[in-house]
C-alpha cells in the first residue's frame, strides 16, 4: 500500500520511521510532508519517500498514494477533513480534533483513530478475560496511575532531528489557531482549557481504554488539580453499568522513566496492566492477573502495539476490517474530556464556555 505521511516530528521519528522501515512489506512511503523542509527531507531520505512537501495541499493534489497517515501535533480536524475530501483514507493520531464540531465537518471515508494502547496484546488479553468474568457487570472499579516525565527525557536516546527553518510568524498563527479552537470546546478560562489539553492530549489514552473495558464514563463526579503546571490531575466518577473508576495523572519532570498502571477490579480479583515509555518499541506491557488464593500470573508479549495498529490499518483500508475507534470513539472521547473540563470549571467557580458549556 502506497501511504503518504502528515507531520515528521518526535512521534513520526521515534516510532514510524523504524516500523515502516521494517514493514515494507505492507507500505511504502510514496511522500512525506511537514511545515520545516530539514524534517520532510530527513525522513524522506530514511524512507526513501521521493515526494517531499511544505504544503499540505501540494502533497494531495500530486497524489501518487492510496491512504494518509496523519502524525503532526495539535488538533487533526481539518487535515483530516481535506484529506478524506480529497478520497484518501486515513489513520489520524489522536486527538482526531480538539472539538465537537470539527468532527461532525468531516466528510464520509475511511477513517481510522490511532490509539495504540487498545492494540497492545497485553490489553487484548485483559479484554479477553474481562468478557469471560461476566463484561462491565463484573467490574467494581478501574484505577489507573499515570507517572510522566519530560518528553525530552523520554525521546533522549531518539537522536531527533530538530526543525529550525520553519517561519515564526507561521508558527504563531497556528498556536493562535489552536487556542481559538480550544475556546470553542471550553471557553476562555486557561486553566480549564490547560487541564482539557491534558485530557485530550494524554489521557485520552486512559479514556480509549475505559472505552473498551466498561464503555464511556457515565458520570464526572470529581476533577482537582495541583502542582507546578502541568501539574497533577485526578478524575472520578461512576462506570455505565457498573462500579466507579479513578484517574491521577502526574507530570514530574525529573521522574526516572515513565509508569502507567491500569488496574481492573472485579468481584473475584484483579487484572493489572503496566506500560512502558510509548516510544520504546518492542517493550512489553505487563498484564498481571490475580485470581483465587491470590495466585499471581503475569503475561507479557514483545509485540509492538504501533505495528500491530499499523497492520490494523492496512487491513482495514484493503479488506474493510472495521478499526478498534473510528470518529465516534473519537467523539466520545471529546465528549468525555469536556465533560471533565466543565466538572472542573463548575466545582472551582470558573467560566465554562464554547461546546462543553
Amino acid at each position: 500500500m502506497r501511504i503518504a505521511l502528515i507531520g515528521c516530528g518526535a512521534v513520526t521519528q521515534a516510532v514510524y520511521v523504524p516500523l515502516l522501515s521494517r514493514r515494507r512489506d505492507l507500505f511504502e512511503v510514496a511522500a512525506v510532508c511537514d511545515l520545516s523542509r530539514t524534517l520532510a527531507d530527513a525522513v524522506g531520505d530514511r524512507l526513501g519517500a521521493p515526494g517531499r512537501y511544505t504544503a499540505l495541499e501540494d502533497m494531495l493534489d500530486a497524489g501518487g498514494f492510496e491512504a494518509v497517515l496523519v502524525l503532526a501535533s495539535g488538533s487533526h480536524g481539518e487535515t483530516v477533513r481535506r484529506a478524506l475530501a480529497a478520497g484518501y483514507a486515513v489513520l489520524c493520531e489522536k486527538p482526531l480534533a480538539l472539538t465537537r464540531a470539527e468532527v461532525a465537518a468531516l466528510p464520509e471515508g475511511r477513517l481510522m483513530v490511532g490509539y495504540m494502547k487498545q492494540y497492545d496484546p497485553a490489553v487484548r488479553r485483559a479484554e479477553e478475560l474481562l468478557a469471560e468474568l461476566g463484561g462491565p457487570g463484573a467490574v467494581r472499579a478501574v484505577e489507573v496511575t499515570v507517572l510522566h516525565p519530560s518528553a525530552q527525557s523520554q525521546l533522549a536516546f531518539a537522536n531527533l532531528t530538530q526543525a529550525r527553518d520553519v517561519d515564526a510568524g507561521l508558527l504563531d498563527s497556528l498556536r493562535a489557531a489552536e487556542r481559538e479552537l480550544a475556546i470553542a470546546a471550553v471557553g476562555e478560562s486557561e486553566p480549564v482549557r490547560d487541564l482539557y489539553g491534558i485530557s485530550l492530549g494524554s489521557i485520552c489514552h486512559d479514556l480509549s481504554l475505559l472505552r473498551r473495558f466498561t464503555g464511556s464514563p457515565a458520570e464526572i463526579s470529581h476533577v482537582e488539580t495541583w502542582g507546578p503546571a502541568p501539574g497533577s490531575v485526578e478524575i472520578s466518577g461512576s462506570l455505565p453499568v457498573r462500579g466507579r473508576f479513578s484517574i491521577r495523572w502526574h507530570y514530574l519532570e525529573d521522574y526516572p522513566a515513565y509508569r502507567e498502571t491500569v488496574a481492573v477490579h472485579h468481584d473475584a480479583g484483579t487484572l493489572e496492566l503496566v506500560f512502558p515509555a510509548p516510544y520504546l518499541m518492542n517493550a512489553p506491557t505487563t498484564l498481571t492477573v490475580v485470581s483465587g488464593a491470590e495466585s499471581r500470573n503475569e503475561y507479557r508479549d514483545v509485540t509492538e502495539a504501533f505495528e500491530v495498529q499499523l497492520a490494523a490499518f492496512h487491513a482495514f483500508v484493503s479488506d474493510g476490517k472495521p478499526p478498534l475507534t473510528d470518529a465516534g470513539g473519537a467523539l466520545e472521547d471529546i465528549v468525555t474530556a469536556q465533560r471533565i473540563a466543565a466538572r472542573y470549571a463548575a466545582q472551582h467557580g470558573l467560566p465554562i464556555g464554547g461546546e462543553a458549556a
